[in-house]
């Protein structure tokens, strides 16, 4: 069988968005799949708005999404003597001609194609003449004038084309420089690319692409082409749709799993699952489950999988996700058995990275500044003497295990007559500063005796002060 080789080709003109990840992905996976190998290439001949800052964006989007390439990146502005070697070869083959018709001319013959009721397109004027190079020359490929070009997508069945429908169109430009169609051909021909999985707005360009593949005497790749993610409103995705780049999504402390997971599923399933694994994706992904309807882009969606990969994560992976957020917030969180006590408790209370590393706060504070209704309600006076009792039952504990936390609070109660509720949520106000937090006994546990008292201390003090 023949080597599976695909590629994700972005161009270097602004940030990876949703919708090239997505492409990328399922050209990542099906080479995973199917053994074979992933190649990135970048389509830079937009001189004017190509950037190496935009490639770099793009890299670091995809080592972030851990989508890994195995050759490239290759750079088509350092490819143009392989795409003047084959512009020659279709010259050569009478496939290909020079052209002289002025940019004007040929708008006039796309206006009085339409006006008859045609399409808009070049009449070959220039076809039969035998031109040469000239100053202001184009070379056009010779597009056959009757029958039909097929294209026998693995995803949307045979699509049929008129060639008569085709026109004559521009291979290289007046200045040599050579145009989309016809690199993408000869970069995927001299790459060996199998199989080519992009987005259906594409497709347009595939009776053009198929033509230049037969006229170079190259087999044809599989062609696959995937619907479109749409926006809640059935329109192009863009940011108005909540939607934006993939470094975007890192920054608000997004999975790459999630993200990863969450795009797949536009346009691709597996019976009714919608949580999978990267692991689970890389076995179970098949061209024969990408389904034929647009994808809808909702960030709500994305936001609830995210939270369920967070919770779903084992802490100790979680780490080198979370410790950028921590930082940010100026928390040095150095002992690891620590911290991953501290994301067992938020885990399954936080929807982003940055929502834990905020939660998380409490437990690094030298210091708390209490929420203001929260040290209103809960810390006035009243609170004081329970307190006090409590962290004498807590200072003569030899361990502090939930079991014995659970002891200490029973026997403030009954010597207060007060609820569990009455006496837990000032304590959870005078250890996290707010009346929401991981279970109590969870929290005094990870923060210590000499952390929990100095804090209960502080609380009384407070307390003691209101009026």
């Amino acid at each position: 069988m023949k080597e599976i080789i695909t590629r994700f080709p972005p161009s270097p003109t602004g940030y990876l968005h949703v919708g090239g990840a997505r492409t990328a992905l399922f050209n990542w996976l099906y080479a995973r799949k199917t053994g074979g190998k992933f190649v990135l290439r970048i389509e830079d001949t937009d001189l004017q708005r190509s950037t190496q800052a935009s490639a770099d964006a793009i890299f670091e989007a995809l080592e972030w999404l851990e989508i890994k390439w195995d050759e490239g990146p290759f750079f088509q502005t350092k490819r143009f003597d392989i795409y003047l070697e084959y512009i020659r070869k279709l010259l050569d083959s009478g496939h290909a001609y020079y052209c002289d018709c002025s940019p004007e001319k040929v708008e006039e013959m796309r206006k009085k194609g339409m006006a008859a009721g045609g399409k808009a397109k070049y009449d070959g004027t220039c076809r039969e003449k035998g031109l040469g190079k000239g100053e202001n020359t184009v070379i056009r490929f010779k597009a056959p004038l009757s029958g039909t070009t097929v294209i026998e997508d693995a995803v949307k069945g045979n699509i049929v084309f008129q060639n008569a429908d085709l026109d004559d169109f521009v291979i290289a430009r007046s200045d040599g420089t050579p145009t989309y169609n016809f690199v993408v051909v000869v970069d995927d021909i001299t790459m060996h690319i199998s199989t080519i999985i992009r987005g259906d707005d594409h497709v347009s360009n595939t009776p053009k692409q198929i033509l230049l593949y037969k006229a170079l005497g190259a087999e044809l790749p599989t062609f696959a082409h995937v619907p479109m993610v749409l926006g809640k409103d059935k329109s192009r995705l863009s940011k108005r749709h909540g939607a934006m780049s993939v470094t975007e999504y890192r920054k608000m402390g997004f999975l790459p799993d999630a993200l990863i997971n969450y795009l797949v599923r536009l346009g691709w399933s597996h019976g009714d699952q919608e949580f999978f694994t990267r692991e689970e994706l890389l076995e179970k992904f098949s061209l024969d489950h990408v389904g034929k309807s647009a994808g809808v882009f909702d960030p709500d969606k994305l936001l609830a999988l995210n939270a369920d990969h967070i919770k779903a994560c084992d802490p100790e992976k979680l780490i080198p996700h979370l410790r950028p957020f921590l930082e940010e917030l100026n928390i040095e969180a150095d002992d690891r058995d620590y911290l991953i006590k501290v994301i067992r408790t938020l885990n399954a209370r936080s929807k982003t990275l940055a929502e834990m590393a905020a939660s998380a706060q409490f437990y690094y504070a030298d210091t708390l500044t209490y929420d203001e209704k929260a040290a209103k309600k809960l810390l006035k006076p009243a609170v004081a003497e329970p307190l006090q009792l409590l962290i004498r039952e807590l200072e003569s504990l030899e361990n502090f295990t939930e079991k014995d936390l659970e002891g200490a609070f029973v026997k403030v109660m009954e010597a207060t007559g007060l609820k569990l509720g009455k006496i837990a949520q000032p304590v959870r106000v005078a250890l996290t500063g707010k009346t929401a937090s991981p279970g109590i006994f969870e929290v005094v546990e990870i923060l210590g005796k000499e952390k929990v008292v100095k804090r209960l201390t502080d609380a009384v003090s407070y307390a003691m002060k209101q009026e």
